[in-house]
């Protein structure tokens, strides 16, 4: 069974929500175009001024799509 490895942008700011969830359309689009093996995204408020949006792939995925989006950060992915 292969990891699977959640890539993560945060957004800060008053606006972070909306922008968090707008990110997760791009990374939507990003899925179909480059045929990636999972379909798992999604955006969350931490708090007021701090949102996240991501996005989960194979580990094998993983070094091409981290260098071509450049999320802030990642970690092993746990169904939630």
């Amino acid at each position: 069974m292969s990891k699977k490895i959640k890539l993560i942008w945060d957004f800060r700011g008053p606006a972070a929500e909306k922008t968090a969830e707008h990110h997760e359309i791009h990374l939507k689009e990003f899925i179909v175009s480059e045929n990636l093996k999972l379909n798992i995204t999604g955006f969350r408020a931490l708090n007021d001024m701090h949102s996240i949006a991501y996005l989960v792939v194979e580990e094998t995925e993983m070094i091409p799509v981290r260098d071509a989006l450049k999320p802030h950060r990642g970690e092993l992915y746990t169904a939630e």
